[in-house]
């Protein structure tokens, strides 16, 4: 698993996190996987791109997976 340094200072989705962490090239494939129920966050399906994620989520399609890491100073008590 990768942990991907994001800025939470603002909303990151879903659909954003998928494109950032490389586990999808596009928005219409993160769209599709999404939607078809290919891809969990925290080990529960999500089917919602635009769902907001939060520091320690770990987001997986496949085989692969992603850790959301805050940048210094935004973490969960932010």
């Amino acid at each position: 698993m990768d942990d991907v340094e994001c800025d939470l200072s603002s909303k990151l989705t879903l659909g954003q996190f998928l494109k950032l962490a490389s586990l999808l090239d596009s928005g219409a494939e993160a769209k599709d996987a999404v939607a078809s129920g290919a891809v969990t966050v925290n080990g529960d399906v999500n089917e919602r791109r635009g769902r907001g994620l939060v520091d320690g989520d770990v987001v997986a399609y496949g085989a692969r997976a992603a850790r959301v890491v805050a940048r210094d100073g935004q973490g969960r008590d932010q």
